[in-house]
């Protein structure tokens, strides 16, 4: 697991942060688990106050997807309030390690 030393904004990412924590998924337009992870963290981003949940379309941000070095779809990372790296998962992630990915960050 790789962790940005630099943070990521709205204007890179192209929507607000959270106040606490964002966790922003790289997904493709024909990747089930991404529809999977999807629905996991739009959940979770509702049950947590401050957490905001942004998906990036890979195929789109193809920049981005080299800067940050994501590798495969779907790719989440939680970001603290200041938009640093805390935790990084490729897959589709269980709820339970989201809730926790995002208690390093909040």
């Amino acid at each position: 697991m790789t962790v940005r030393e630099t943070a990521l904004d709205a204007e890179q990412l192209g929507a607000e942060l959270g106040e606490r924590a964002t966790l922003v998924q790289f997904s493709s337009a024909f990747c089930a688990p991404c529809r999977a992870t999807r629905r996991v963290l739009a959940d979770v981003a509702a049950m947590v106050p401050g957490v905001a949940h942004i998906e990036i379309d890979a195929e789109d941000r193809l920049d981005l997807v080299r800067a940050v070095g994501v590798l495969k779809t779907p790719t989440v990372l939680v970001l603290d309030g200041r938009g640093r790296e805390v935790r990084r998962a490729a897959g589709q992630p269980r709820r339970a390690d989201v809730i926790a990915a995002l208690g390093r960050a909040v």
